[in-house]
């Protein structure tokens, strides 16, 4: 298999939310591409877009308020949007899993974290015994460096702290060694010696299973540290795609510049950096290239 063989195709997507106002389309013809063993980086400030871009693709908008009205989601050629429910449920958690920002959320606090190991492979393996899904569950639970992995299997997430839950959520979501990873913003609540750590783990994990990896932050020393490519979005657009180096040695869109620009620096400390307005989302404005 080629090593840059492109694993997710998304194409012109649109989506669209009904509101007490009426109808508001937040993506505009989002397209970009996803590579096997490199991880894409979507960035962009809050509102842009990022998190429904990847919940359209995951299909995960709620209904019947949100919905994709146009484009292409190719996974390996197939259309995810053209999925029946029931094998888009298949597919996720399967050949394409997400982790989210907030592990307590996303995590169920009345399962012990061994049960919620042991549902998603039951789901996806249903072949596993329970002695054989216990022994996975424990297995990824050490690759995700968990310390004393047994013992965190009977216990409840309230016990375990933020760094420990992401890392369950990172077992789970690897547990069916997936294609794809989605991650939205798995380390903005975490300290920064955690989220150093986190980002590691994940580039270990990616290396040893070639997976491919949407990475969404809004925090540019994330990308420069973990993405291979980057697609900088605003107002529900993707403006720009380069690879991490020419992104941000030669950014060439007048957005991405000031995105870059904002990042503080010896000469401009971040307490002197001005934030951007915050978006409108009834009004999409165009940049010039």
């Amino acid at each position: 298999m080629n090593e840059h063989q492109v694993i997710l195709r998304v194409e012109g997507l649109e989506t669209e939310f009904c509101t007490d106002d009426g109808v508001v389309k937040v993506l505009h013809g989002v397209s970009f591409d996803v590579r096997k063993g490199r991880t894409l980086g979507l960035v962009g400030e809050s509102g842009s877009g990022k998190s429904v871009t990847a919940i359209s693709v995951m299909g995960l908008l709620p209904k019947p308020y949100g919905r994709v009205t146009n484009g292409k989601v190719l996974y390996r050629e197939t259309n995810l949007l053209e999925l029946s429910a029931q094998d888009m449920c298949a597919m996720r958690g399967d050949r394409i899993s997400m982790i989210f920002q907030d592990p307590m959320t996303a995590l169920n606090p009345v399962y012990t974290i061994g049960k919620q190991l042991n549902e998603v492979l039951a789901l996806h393996r249903p072949e596993l015994n329970k002695k054989e899904r216990n022994r996975y569950s424990l297995d990824m639970l050490n690759k995700v460096q968990i310390p004393m992995a047994e013992k965190r299997l009977h216990e409840y997430p309230h016990s375990l702290s933020g760094g420990m839950r992401q890392r369950v959520m990172i077992a789970m979501a690897l547990a069916c060694k997936p294609d794809i990873l989605i991650c939205d913003e798995p380390t903005t609540a975490l300290d920064v010696t955690i989220q150093a750590e986190i980002l590691k783990l994940m580039k270990a994990l990616q290396e040893e299973t070639q997976m491919a990896m949407i990475f969404i932050t809004h925090d540019l020393g994330v990308v420069a540290e973990i993405c291979d490519d980057v697609a900088v979005m605003y107002g529900g657009k993707v403006l720009e795609t380069a690879d991490v180096f020419e992104l941000f040695d030669h950014p060439r869109h007048p957005y991405t510049q000031r995105l870059l620009g904002l990042m503080p620096s010896a000469e401009r400390p971040s307490k002197q950096m001005i934030p951007l307005e915050p978006i409108d989302p009834s009004r999409f404005p165009e940049f010039g290239e």
